[in-house]
C-alpha cells in the first residue's frame, strides 16, 4: 500500500522481479471502506507493506500548527493501522506485515517533534503486534533521509545543498535510494524467522556522533 512512487514504488518493483508479485490498484489508503473492499476482493494474499506516507507534521514545534500535526497523523500513521487491520481476515497464517517508519522517531532533529511522534507512535506498535498476531510477522523498516518525492516541496537548489549536508553526517556518506529501503523490506518480507523488529535502514545515522 503505498506504491506509486519512491519506496513504495521500487518495493513493487523489486517484489515483480523477485517474482513474489504485487497486487495493483488505484484507492485512498485514507478510507478504510476502500480499503477493506480492495483486500476484499484480492482475498487471500500472503504480505502487506505498508509505506503510505504524507508530509505535513514539521516545523519547529513553538510554531506548528496542530492541524498540520493532525494531518501527519491522518496521512501516515492511521493510513497504515487501517490497513494492517483490515488485512487480517484475508492475510494468510504465518504471512507478514511490514510497516514504513522514519528514523525522525528517534534523530533528536529540532523541528521533527510531529514527525517523531507520528513514527514513534508506529514503533511502539511493532512488537506488541509481533506477539498479538503470531505467527504472522510484523515488522518495521525505518528509513533515514532518501531521496524521493517526499523532498519535492523543497526548491531544488535547496534540496541539493541539504542532502550534501546530510550525506555528510551519516556514516556511508550518501543519501539512501528507494532500492536501499526495497532491499530491506523485501528481507523482512521474506525471511520466515525475523518478527518484531525495527530495521533501521538509515545509513548510519545513529553513528555520526561516534
Amino acid at each position: 500500500m503505498g506504491g506509486t512512487s519512491g519506496v513504495g514504488l521500487a518495493t513493487a518493483k523489486f517484489a515483480e522481479a523477485e517474482a513474489i508479485g504485487a497486487a495493483t490498484a488505484q484507492l485512498d489508503a485514507g478510507d478504510p471502506a476502500a480499503v477493506r473492499n480492495f483486500i476484499k476482493e484480492h482475498r487471500e494474499f500472503d504480505h502487506l507493506v505498508l509505506s503510505v506516507s504524507g508530509s505535513s507534521g514539521a516545523g519547529h514545534f513553538r510554531d506548528l500548527e496542530l492541524d498540520e500535526l493532525r494531518k501527519g497523523f491522518e496521512g501516515k500513521f492511521w493510513p497504515q493501522i487501517a490497513c494492517a487491520q483490515a488485512a487480517l481476515p484475508t492475510l494468510k497464517s504465518g504471512g507478514s506485515i511490514t510497516f514504513v517508519g522514519a528514523i525522525s522517531a528517534r534523530a533528536l532533529k529540532p523541528g521533527t517533534a510531529g514527525l517523531a511522534a507520528i513514527n514513534a507512535a508506529l514503533e511502539a506498535m511493532i512488537p506488541i503486534l509481533a506477539s498479538e498476531l503470531r505467527p504472522t510477522r510484523v515488522n518495521a523498516v525505518v528509513p533515514g533521509v532518501v531521496d524521493t518525492p517526499w523532498w519535492s516541496r523543497v526548491p531544488d537548489a535547496a534540496r541539493a545543498e541539504l542532502f550534501e549536508k546530510l550525506a555528510s553526517e551519516v556514516a556511508v556518506g550518501r543519501i539512501g535510494k528507494p532500492e536501499d529501503l526495497a532491499s530491506a523490506i523485501m528481507f523482512v518480507t521474506t525471511n520466515t524467522f525475523v518478527t518484531g523488529a525495527i530495521l533501521d535502514c538509515d545509513g548510519g545515522w545513529k553513528l555520526k556522533n561516534a
